[in-house]
């Protein structure tokens, strides 16, 4: 067993979009899962979870780009930071380095409720703003909304 610090799912953690909370549970079990699994398993679920990383930021980022936020967004640059870490990290355990994951666990644990609850919860918002519609990827009325201003990189 691990000693990172698991990740609580909490109200705070629900935005109030169904499609976001759920890829947002889905990632807080896996890095639970993946703190808590003997260390044989324990690189296999982090993959597992560098696999849900990836799909879990490029759902955010083509609901970005859907509304007309730039590539060169602070949101987007967050998520290729974390995942530049997350894969460094795969790498280096698949050459024996495992308790490298332990510390990447930790930091994630750090770093997910601030994301959730500033940057997620801004897109969220103006997803909403601009009649997006995550469920089907669409706009509510068939047709983007004007792209004027983007969510606040700021809290």
């Amino acid at each position: 067993m691990s000693t990172a610090t698991t990740l609580a799912w909490s109200p705070e953690l629900a935005l109030g979009d169904a499609r976001t909370d759920t890829t947002h549970e889905e990632f807080v079990e896996l890095v639970n899962a993946t703190s808590a699994a003997a260390p044989e398993a324990r690189l296999a679920l982090y993959q597992e979870l560098v696999r849900h990383t990836v799909e879990h930021f490029a759902q955010e980022e083509r609901w970005m780009t859907a509304c007309g936020i730039p590539p060169d967004f602070c949101h987007f640059s967050q998520h290729n930071s974390v995942l530049e870490v997350m894969r460094e990290v795969e790498r280096r355990a698949l050459i024996g380095e495992t308790a490298l994951i332990d510390s990447m666990l930790e930091a994630l644990v750090e770093w997910f409720p601030q994301h959730a609850q500033s940057m997620d919860a801004g897109l969220v918002s103006y997803l909403a703003e601009k009649g997006f519609d995550t469920a089907s990827e669409t706009f509510n009325n068939n047709t983007p909304n004007e792209t004027t201003g983007v969510p606040s990189c700021h809290p």
